[in-house]
């Protein structure tokens, strides 16, 4: 799950977005797109395309809606501010600052937005939170 503490990463951003799709894509299919789309903020066509193998813009919020749609999970704000307090953690245990994660990331963003995003002080997209949480886990020991 997206939320979990990452210690490695896989070869690339897009490999670890595969993974978390993976998981997103077999609730969606458990519970169905029209489902997701009354119980989330994802519309259909999102779900939808999602089901489908494509890689639509989630916002970290909404990627945790469909991931509390399964048993056991928690609540998706819940799961926002765990998977935001393991970015953190992973940062502390690479010795990494903000700096630093912005030196290594594949996308546009500034030390600043990387903190006011992991700090929940602005919303973080789901790309984002992969890019950041990749160069976390690759710079872990």
């Amino acid at each position: 799950m997206f939320y979990e503490q990452r210690m490695n990463a896989p070869d690339s951003p897009a490999d670890l977005r595969a993974e978390y799709e993976d998981d997103l894509r077999a609730v969606v299919t458990q519970h169905g797109v029209d489902a997701v789309a009354d119980r989330t903020d994802v519309d259909r066509e999102t779900a939808d395309a999602l089901l489908e193998g494509d890689s639509p813009d989630l916002t970290l919020l909404e990627a945790a809606q469909i991931q509390a749609l399964a048993d056991g999970e928690p609540e998706p704000d819940e799961m926002v501010e765990i998977a935001c307090d393991h970015l953190l953690l992973g940062m502390t245990t690479a010795v990494l600052d903000v700096d630093a994660v912005e030196s290594e990331l594949a996308i546009d963003m500034d030390a600043k937005e990387i903190q006011q995003k992991i700090e929940r002080r602005a919303p973080m997209s789901f790309e984002e939170f992969v890019h950041v949480q990749y160069v976390i886990a690759d710079g872990a020991p």
